[in-house]
């Protein structure tokens, strides 16, 4: 039930929100604004795509982007300005040609898609002003006067456009989906928050933190108003997902969704790992009572309770949840992620047959974002417990991935072979080569890359605590060993980033399929001409491109509820579908037109992994 204060406070919150919008453009029509692609460096603008060689080798070494071996660019400008402004053109593109702001919404995404392409947007904001804090260095554009400036206009135009995204959310639809879904937004405002204090950290708060409270708040950052409703809406959801977690089967786990037979899915557990330990470390505690919360039959209350700010529940969450997962076999030969367990002879708990009650059907299926969030996680567990074994769990995966795209193949007869997760060192969905990707695999390489980007941020080396709460630091040979491991993966994130810019169309828009060359343009369905071309294997259920299907060991007893879901099913499968922009058959074409084309969440897989060289590598080039 919707009070009336809580009624006054969402109104109060429009208004804010209206204003931000007023001053935005205010300073917008004043001529403050910044161009629709910003450059922080000097220097020649990259290339459209189709303005490169076909050669291989020309691409390799006329894309300062890429050059391993380059410290400056051709300007003399240090090679990570280039990768930097190749991330803000990312994000102009997605934000400019995707976002609509009178909605509040990316409308060609779906529900859960629209909540990772949130957290992308947030994620590059800490990007940017991370990249103005960057110590001064000679030609360095992040320093002084106007840059500064348009800067902070050009941060205020993208947290503009979250604060609206707060509002456009399908927050009532999202709380009745699959309990991966509410996940996501657990982690999209969470990393809302963490953007929020870490710009003003850097450049809002004043430095003598014993100022009068009136002269505090001139300082203060206006964004920190909206940290209580992502808050909020952060807590309310992880609350939600919880109940997805099950002792009845398989001795623990998340159960993906409540509408279907009981399925525990790597990336449901990986989720609430990852989530309840981000709400240990991040989140800030709730004193909002309203609303969406289950009548109390004792007390007979809607109100929601107040929740504390690094409540040890959330840390024994994320413990349990990844020793349950890292001990459930989920694991193939390679060391990856498949995608789930079924219970054998399953049919209806209660009033059925819970079967075996174990987790003994596997679906081999492989995913690359079922490789990536449990990184986040460990990294969190690290830091909330110093326990070295996380971050070693978290490396070897990693490195188990680069493995599985062929990179020690690349360049020989071998490099189109499929190796397990992509060829010739350019990780791939096996929907990829095909052109059959939904929706959701378009966001799954991009969600890799965010999280591997998370797990390899510079350990901290001071101690926060807080009452009964208390982080650990790294000393100097884990912290060195850490960054060691991470710069290590330099060479591979370079290749795909690589792989992800050459996609570009003429508008700026990034596509799926990483592994064609991005400057060739084919009338084949893919690279079968090429030699010792192979399409990925077809083990296990591709239910995210294809659709859950309507059988007995993912569907409910109740035939009633299978239509529902299978219409819904359909709609995050085929929502949207583009075949070719348009472009007649017989003509040469870009296979990454195919399908569904290039998308939001397309878009936002060529954002990630550019933020994910640019700060792995190219923010600490020492």
């Amino acid at each position: 039930m919707i009070t009336r204060s809580s009624n006054r406070r969402l109104f109060l919150t429009g208004v804010i929100l209206l204003l931000s919008t007023v001053v935005y453009l205010f300073y917008t029509l004043a001529g403050a604004s910044p161009p629709p692609s910003i450059q922080y460096a000097p220097g020649t603008r990259f290339a459209s795509p189709e303005h490169h060689p076909v050669s291989e080798q020309s691409v390799l070494d006329k894309i300062p982007l890429l050059d391993q071996d380059a410290g400056t660019d051709a300007s003399g400008q240090p090679a990570m300005f280039d990768t930097f402004t190749a991330l803000l053109e990312a994000l102009d593109v997605m934000q400019s040609r995707f976002y609509t702001i009178w909605q509040g919404q990316w409308p060609d995404a779906i529900d859960w898609t629209a909540a990772v392409i949130g957290t992308h947007v947030s994620a590059a904001l800490a990007a940017m002003t991370e990249a103005w804090h960057y110590p001064p260095q000679q030609n360095s554009p992040y320093d002084y006067g106007e840059e500064k400036r348009e800067h902070e206009n050009l941060v205020n135009r993208y947290f503009t456009q979250i604060t609206s995204f707060y509002f456009g959310e399908n927050a009532f639809s999202l709380r009745t989906q699959a309990y991966d879904d509410m996940l996501w937004v657990v982690l999209g405002w969470l990393e809302s928050i963490k953007f929020i204090n870490l710009h003003s950290d850097l450049h809002h708060l004043p430095a003598d933190r014993t100022a009068k409270h009136t002269e505090r708040n001139s300082s203060i950052w206006y964004a920190h108003q909206f940290v209580p409703q992502f808050a909020h809406r952060a807590r309310l959801f992880y609350d939600l997902a919880s109940k997805g977690w099950d002792t009845s089967l398989c001795g623990g786990g998340m159960v993906w969704n409540p509408y279907l037979a009981p399925y525990k899915n790597a990336i449901t557990n990986q989720l609430f790992v990852s989530a309840s330990i981000s709400m240990y470390l991040y989140f800030p505690g709730d004193h909002n009572s309203s609303p969406f919360s289950i009548r109390n039959p004792v007390r007979q209350s809607t109100k929601v309770p107040p929740a504390k700010a690094h409540d040890p529940q959330y840390l024994e969450n994320a413990v349990e949840a990844y020793q349950w997962l890292k001990t459930s076999g989920m694991t193939n030969r390679k060391g990856l992620y498949v995608d789930g367990f079924h219970i054998t002879g399953w049919r209806g708990g209660n009033n059925g047959s819970v079967g075996t009650g174990k987790c003994d059907l596997r679906d081999e299926k492989v995913y690359t974002y079922n490789q990536g969030v449990v990184l986040s996680g460990l990294r969190g567990l690290w830091e909330a417990t110093g326990s070295m074994a996380y971050l070693e769990d978290g490396h070897q995966l990693i490195r188990n991935v680069i493995a599985a795209t062929g990179w020690d193949t690349r360049g020989t007869r071998w490099r189109w072979q499929w190796s397990g997760l992509g060829r010739n060192g350019v990780i791939e969905e096996a929907c990829d080569s095909t052109g059959t990707c939904s929706q959701n695999g378009h966001a799954f390489k991009g969600i890799f890359f965010h999280h591997l980007t998370l797990f390899c941020s510079q350990l901290p080396t001071t101690v926060l605590s807080e009452g009964d709460f208390k982080t650990y630091a790294a000393n100097d040979d884990v912290f060195d060993w850490h960054r060691r491991q991470c710069r290590s993966y330099g060479p591979w994130l370079r290749n795909n980033a690589q792989a992800a810019y050459l996609t570009r169309d003429g508008e700026g828009e990034f596509g799926t399929w990483w592994g064609i060359l991005g400057d060739r343009r084919r009338t084949t369905l893919g690279m079968e001409d090429e030699e010792g071309f192979e399409l990925p294997p077809t083990e296990g259920t591709d239910y995210r491109n294809d659709g859950v299907p309507v059988d007995e060991v993912w569907r409910l007893p109740d035939d009633q509820i299978w239509q529902r879901l299978e219409a819904s099913d359909d709609d995050d499968v085929t929502r949207n579908r583009r075949t070719n922009k348009g472009q007649p058959e017989a003509v040469h074409w870009d296979p990454n037109d195919r399908g569904r084309g290039r998308t939001v969440e397309t878009q936002s897989g060529g954002l990630a992994i550019l933020r994910a060289l640019w700060k792995v590598i190219d923010l600490d080039p020492s």
